[in-house]
């Protein structure tokens, strides 16, 4: 059997986690081969929660889980931790301006990345869900000058898995016969679903619907799927969050399907105009535990401008924290 590995989870008595830590433990995520040891991190008041959530899993007997760390000291979770899913942040609350979200998840992630570059293995691979998870990220990266900027992403593949779900009900197509999707962009309204490139069932997906549905329909509802699910059920989406985590590990760690793609947010590396070094979702390929921009591809002129506007969202983000950095 393999080495066990360490896995840190922030925010980890919450309900999207309550979905993930599980399906991490039943191995899921990383293989069905890889042992692991989870690393929990909650605020004080949350301890006595996550002691129960730590009960559950080791109630479930799982055979890969060698040991379950429970603590509100971010320096034991993340104490040579190679997989960090950082789920934990401030939500925002009523009057809130986003820019004041900005500046106390920045704080947040500031601090955390500071401990991660002096405790975690270096080459940890890193997905941020909290929001803004894009600049969470950025935030992230600059204070972890240790760790790859390639090892830090921000999940965009709830949106991709969204988009999926919505493409395959109008063209009434199986979901595992919709292929090479792309979310361009930030984890925000700005993101740009794009059905471009897109199969479904082997056809090209623009032949299959019309463009105006694209653009005035689908684009729109994959963008605000977060709203709708809150006003729906009171609360944000935790479920399908957690499986976008799931999805967006295994897919980095393990491997993309054959003649497929994903959509990570990731290290810009200029491709399509877009600044270097944002935290940028992009469609990639995955291999050896590494991601590859796929950067041959020619958009049209609608689906570029919005790229553009999603960049400049990203770029405001990050010159109202440009305090955080280290």
């Amino acid at each position: 059997m393999k080495q066990p590995v360490r896995v840190t989870v922030t925010g980890a008595a919450g309900q999207i986690c309550y979905s993930l830590l599980f399906r991490i433990a039943s191995g899921e995520m990383l293989g069905n081969d890889q042992p692991v040891i989870l690393q929990l991190l909650e605020i004080t008041p949350a301890l006595k929660v996550l002691e129960a959530v730590k009960m559950e899993l080791n109630d479930c007997a799982f055979p890969l889980l060698q040991d379950v760390i429970c603590t509100d000291d971010a320096a034991v979770a993340f104490k040579g931790s190679d997989y960090g899913l950082m789920v934990g942040a401030k939500p925002r609350g009523p009057g809130m301006e986003r820019g004041d979200l900005l500046k106390d998840n920045g704080k947040i992630f500031s601090t955390l990345g500071k401990i991660i570059n002096d405790v975690a293995n270096p080459d940890m691979k890193i997905c941020v869900v909290g929001n803004p998870a894009n600049t969470n990220a950025y935030i992230l990266m600059k204070n972890a000058p240790n760790l790859k900027p390639q090892n830090i992403t921000a999940l965009t593949r709830l949106d991709h898995n969204r988009a999926i779900y919505q493409l395959a009900a109008k063209t009434e197509q199986p979901m595992n016969t919709v292929k090479k999707l792309t979310i361009w962009g930030n984890h925000s309204t700005t993101q740009v679903p794009d059905i471009s490139h897109t199969t479904v069932s082997g056809k090209a997906a623009s032949e299959m619907v019309d463009t105006a549905w694209a653009h005035a329909e689908f684009m729109p509802k994959v963008a605000k799927r977060g709203a709708e699910v809150i006003s729906a059920r009171g609360s944000s989406s935790a479920a399908s969050a957690a499986n976008g985590v799931i999805d967006h590990m295994r897919s980095w760690v393990l491997g993309t399907d054959e003649g497929d793609w994903v959509s990570m947010a990731v290290y810009s590396d200029g491709s399509y105009g877009i600044e270097k070094g944002l935290i940028y979702s992009y469609p990639v390929t995955c291999k050896n535990g590494d991601w590859t921009i796929i950067t041959d591809l020619t958009n049209s002129d609608f689906i570029t401008a919005k790229m553009k506007e999603s960049e400049k969202e990203l770029q405001e983000e990050r010159d109202t924290c440009s305090d955080l950095f280290a």
